[in-house]
């Protein structure tokens, strides 16, 4: 009877998305990383095995989440500048600067538990998840 228990990834499958993590936390202070990460783990996604295609799919996913919060924060920022003259932006810009710091937190706390299940050669349980 052949075994069909799920086994560990090994070493080597953890290779690639253990350097997109890395990547992506670089990112943090040096934005030009995350691109580089994401088309690496674009290029390794389909022929990744169940496991690592869950860490892809959730830096992938992360990606795109972070940048559309990053453009709402951005967008407030832009419009609530101006605005600010009147007193009319000011509550515009500090949820636009709230916003940029929060998505970079969470940023964070997404790649450091991504990095924990990987390090334990588990799939990351819930990659389409909005939140952690």
């Amino acid at each position: 009877m052949p075994d069909t228990a799920p086994q560990a990834a090994t070493s080597e499958d953890r290779t690639m998305p253990a350097v997109v993590y890395g990547l992506y936390l670089l990112g943090l202070a040096n934005v030009i990383t995350i691109f580089i990460g994401l088309i690496i783990a674009y290029a390794n996604r389909g022929g990744a095995g169940p496991v690592m295609a869950s860490h892809y799919t959730f830096l992938i996913r992360t990606f795109w989440l972070s940048i559309g919060w990053f453009v709402i924060g951005g967008l407030l920022l832009l419009f609530g500048i101006p605005l600010s003259l009147v007193l009319i932006g000011i509550p515009a810009v500090m949820l636009g600067v709230f916003i940029m710091g929060a998505v970079w937190i969470w940023f964070a706390v997404r790649c450091v538990l991504g990095v924990i299940y990987l390090a334990r050669g588990e799939a990351y349980p819930r990659p389409m998840n909005w939140l952690i």
